[in-house]
């Protein structure tokens, strides 16, 4: 009984909390609305009351009321027009209170939703008719297909010559360069390009430092006048490689960690050193600020990305199928190609397990990190602009160049 009493209560405060802000939105006089606080308290516990007394079949009869009701309503007022949000809010009510019966907590969340997408009308009005373009919602459209049609539909498992592509995590990299080209947009947008690509590509470099990249490059050969901040944006995404790296290696082995943190801070520095400078100069991009916001991605160069990477493992799989797995080094060297950090998380598991000694895993981490540099200029190259190659590739390279020194110069002392 204790029970019944407090899911009633909270069916009626799910229809107060509805009401309350409808209440204050109906208006006055003989325009307003003619649902407010205490109609939806009511309706909400008519659903309760009829869910609770006689199940399904009551509380449909008791919604059909409510239809007819709010039916009657809206066509009385159809002349003053305020849209149907508020009578498929009053549909809501029971339903929400009926729910309050069975699982209160949940219909309260759904009753605080409710309420919030009420309150909400005007910055959501503004947003999607005032600060969202008619590209924007098109590219969002796309991205919509790509995320939860295309890819939950590709097979999960390897295909092809020497079964080395995966459809699904091929594809995967297409909605990757996707959301970084669209975080990178909305970075632009809200901070301008001199600060929001850099940020962006240092946020991103963590989910994909090659497809950051990539959708970099894309950007530039989209928009010239953004080249030094996405030059900055890409290099960022390098130096989040080698902090990724680290994190990832202290969760797997510790002492793998230790023998690489020399390179990895080295790695680390020159990266971000490089990243500084170009995110400090003056961009050029103050003309396209103002200009009318184009598309959020480029769909091509995503698709580009993908089809260079299915043919880079490949060729990795027809060279591991010829020559066979020489030695950890050139295992890791063809698997970092395609992930870097899963090729560094294998070694360092193996030292873990005792099969290799900590100082031995740094050349094949570096040898991986290195092939997987490869991939990022290639993809610098192919999809960006000259300007833009010229411009991050010796910031990869140097790079990798101060890891491999820093480790070159350890070797010599031990």
């Amino acid at each position: 009984m204790t029970t019944s009493w407090y899911n009633l209560a909270v069916a009626l405060g799910v229809g107060l909390l509805i009401g309350l802000e409808r209440e204050r939105s109906k208006g006055e006089g003989p325009s307003r609305r003619p649902a407010g606080i205490r109609t939806f308290a009511l309706a909400s516990l008519l659903g309760a009351v009829a869910g609770h007394l006689g199940g399904v079949a009551l509380l449909a009869v008791a919604l059909a009321g409510v239809i007819i009701l709010t039916a009657l309503s809206y066509f009385r007022s159809h002349e003053a027009d305020h849209g149907l949000t508020t009578e498929i809010g009053l549909l809501a009510a029971p339903l929400l209170g009926a729910l309050a019966m069975h699982d209160p907590l949940l219909a309260a969340g759904l009753a605080a939703a409710v309420a919030v997408v009420f309150a909400a009308k005007a910055p959501l009005h503004g947003f999607v008719k005032g600060a969202l373009t008619d590209a924007e919602v098109r590219d969002g459209l796309v991205f919509a297909i790509a995320s939860l049609i295309i890819w939950p539909l590709l097979p999960d498992r390897p295909l092809g010559p020497f079964d080395s592509i995966n459809p699904h995590n091929v594809w995967l990299l297409v909605i990757l360069m996707l959301a970084i080209g669209a975080a990178g947009h909305a970075a632009t947008r809200l901070l301008g390009a001199r600060y929001g690509l850099p940020l962006a590509g240092l946020a991103a470099g963590f989910v994909s430092s090659t497809a950051t990249i990539g959708s970099m490059a894309a950007r530039v050969a989209k928009d010239p006048a953004s080249l030094h901040p996405a030059v900055a944006g890409a290099a960022f995404s390098t130096c989040a490689t080698f902090l990724q790296m680290a994190v990832l290696l202290f969760t797997t082995n510790q002492p793998t960690l230790l023998a690489m943190a020399p390179m990895l801070a080295a790695g680390t520095i020159v990266a971000a050193a490089y990243a500084l400078a170009f995110a400090l100069r003056p961009s050029a991009s103050r003309e396209s600020q103002a200009a009318e916001p184009g598309r959020a991605f480029n769909p091509a160069a995503a698709l580009g990305l993908a089809a260079m990477m299915a043919l880079i493992l490949v060729v990795s799989a027809a060279m591991k199928d010829r020559f066979g797995e020489a030695g950890v080094i050139a295992v890791a060297a063809v698997a970092g190609i395609v992930d870097t950090h899963s090729a560094g998380i294998s070694v360092a598991s193996l030292v873990a397990t005792g099969g290799l000694p900590a100082g031995a895993a740094v050349a094949p981490i570096l040898a991986a990190m290195t092939t997987n540099a490869a991939a990022k200029i290639v993809m610098a190259v192919s999809l960006g602009t000259r300007g833009f190659a010229l411009r991050i590739v010796p910031g990869v390279v140097l790079s990798m160049l101060a890891a491999w020194t820093v480790a070159a110069v350890l070797l010599q002392w031990v």
